[in-house]
């Protein structure tokens, strides 16, 4: 019998205690309940996105877009960002590194994720293969169920890496990674195929935008924004 009573109180008081070390709280419902699906963006800051598009910056078109887009985000969506390219290095192994958490993923916080992109800028390589190792081993950890990757790029791999050979690796072991690529006023054959690859296999969309509005519907469409609207788009 007193066995029983001491498992009942701990019942009663497991929820008290857990808000009173941060384990829950109304900001952090994942002690009770996981997030169906969890989203990073990660995003292209290497020295190309300095080119101007529409007599605008490939990179500040692309934070413009991501600002506008955010309060469209369901507010209790788990979303997260990442960049690449935002800085140089000594050596070329250096800058291949170059890729950052800038906002952990966790219920949406807009007012984090533009203050984290008017502190970047564009200066480096374009270490696609590593940002997605990087995040798919560290960012998404601890989480469980689906997990979506939000790609945004303006020229393919050219860190010695293959992000195509990466994800038919990936996916031998791992089926809970969807990554949407955004081909960002890229002509290059190669580099859309690759691109195309890394998308396609995790069974996620692959979008192509050359302007403002192609950009901010690709982001919609892959975001699932309260705004639906069409887009250029490449599916099985």
């Amino acid at each position: 019998m007193k066995k029983l009573l001491i498992i009942l109180t701990l019942l009663f008081l497991l929820p008290a205690l857990a808000s009173d070390y941060g384990l829950y709280n109304s900001e952090n419902y994942r002690f009770y309940q996981e997030p169906e699906e969890q989203t990073l963006f990660i995003l292209d800051f290497s020295n190309s996105m300095t080119e101007y598009l529409d007599g605008q910056s490939k990179a500040d078109m692309m934070i413009e877009t991501v600002r506008n887009l955010l309060p469209l985000i369901n507010p209790n969506s788990f979303v997260g960002l990442r960049v690449y390219g935002q800085r140089m290095g000594f050596t070329p192994m250096e800058a291949c590194r170059a890729s950052t958490l800038m906002v952990p993923i966790t219920k949406i916080n807009k007012p984090s994720i533009e203050n984290a992109l008017e502190k970047v800028h564009p200066k480096g390589m374009t270490p696609i293969t590593f940002s997605l190792k990087q995040a798919i081993k560290y960012d998404f950890a601890g989480f469980r169920g689906k997990k979506h990757i939000i790609l945004l790029t303006d020229g393919g791999e050219n860190c010695d890496e293959s992000p195509c050979k990466f994800v038919m690796e990936l996916i031998r072991t791992r089926k809970d990674i969807t990554i949407d690529v955004i081909a960002f006023n890229i002509s290059d054959e190669e580099d859309l195929d690759q691109l195309k690859c890394t998308s396609l296999v995790t069974s996620g969309k692959f979008y192509t935008a050359n302007t403002a509005a192609e950009l901010a519907k690709s982001l919609q469409n892959s975001t699932n924004a309260q705004k639906k609207v069409e887009a250029k788009i490449i599916t099985k």
